[in-house]
């Protein structure tokens, strides 16, 4: 599944002129994607990967930058309706998924201002 999501990210603005990067510079991964084939499919599209090595590396250096992406899955865990989707319609479960974004949002602003 890695390599269906690395050709599913949209374009990268950086506020340079021209074509907007497809796609990131480099991939930041844990230890469980730690596979030959998965190297080759970051390098395959000009992606460094930067994936730890089962008993090589440690997993500290790469929870420096996963701490984001875990802090925000626990923001959107805190509304009880996202973790266990009870809607069946799409249109719906988007929209409460946008709301929690914008309450998130609002908060943070709160805090810092």
């Amino acid at each position: 599944m890695m390599a269906p999501t690395l050709d599913a990210i949209p374009p990268v603005r950086n506020g340079r002129r021209g074509r907007p990067r497809r796609r990131p510079n480099k991939l930041h991964a844990d230890k469980a994607y730690d596979a030959c084939a998965r190297r080759q499919e970051c390098r395959a599209r000009g992606i460094v990967p930067r994936i730890a090595r089962r008993g090589i590396d440690s997993s500290e250096k790469l929870g420096r930058h996963r701490w984001v992406v875990e802090r925000t899955h626990a923001r959107f865990n805190r509304f009880r309706r996202l973790p266990v989707r009870y809607e069946r319609r799409a249109d719906i479960y988007e929209t409460f998924t946008r709301l929690a974004a914008s309450l998130t949002t609002l908060n943070q602003i709160r805090r810092f201002c």
